[in-house]
């Protein structure tokens, strides 16, 4: 690890939050927390991390996908990891394509964390190859698909997929199967 890492984790879970950037500072890592999108973007700009760990699920209607370009623009070779407890395939593309560079499905330890912040496995999701994936995870797969088709529009999703939009709803709050 550099010495002159520097992260800014943020997640809108303090507790995991904190306890995250306990097991980082053990590490002499030099770590900043921010807890919603506004604070991100102003401790960015005033603290100029080399490293972001953003969530994905920031609270509310907040993405940390929305936060990847704005942090980009203000930290000159940030490079931005998100965590996520709801991985998926289609924002773990939208989030490359938007200047990311890795992708962390929670719970995720300390050692994985290190590793992805060393540039170890970019730009990959924590799935394991060459396992087939359970029609359940199909299933969530291509709604995340359809739904960021439609700009997380999700009554604009449930009409393209055929649902109702509350039948939607109660499946994108089932956290999806892995495989």
């Amino acid at each position: 690890m550099s010495e002159s890492m520097r992260v800014l984790l943020i997640d809108d879970d303090p507790v995991f939050a904190a306890t995250l950037a306990r097991a980082l500072g053990r590490r002499s890592i030099d770590t900043a927390l921010a807890h919603d999108a506004d604070a991100a973007l102003e401790q960015a700009v005033r603290w100029q991390p080399s490293h972001v760990l953003l969530d994905l699920n920031l609270g509310g209607d907040v993405s940390g996908l929305d936060l990847i370009a704005p942090l980009c623009e203000r930290v000159a070779d940030v490079r931005i990891t998100v965590l996520t407890g709801y991985a998926s395939i289609a924002t773990t593309v939208t989030a490359m394509q938007r200047g990311a560079v890795g992708y962390l499905a929670k719970p995720v330890d300390a050692p994985t964390v290190l590793a992805a912040l060393a540039g170890e496995n970019d730009s990959t999701a924590s799935e394991t190859p060459g396992k087939r994936m359970s029609l359940k995870r199909l299933e969530w797969e291509h709604i995340q698909r359809v739904l960021a088709e439609h700009d997380g529009n999700i009554s604009e999703a449930a009409r393209s997929l055929g649902l109702h939009r509350r039948t939607l709803q109660r499946k994108l709050d089932k956290k999806p199967v892995k495989f």
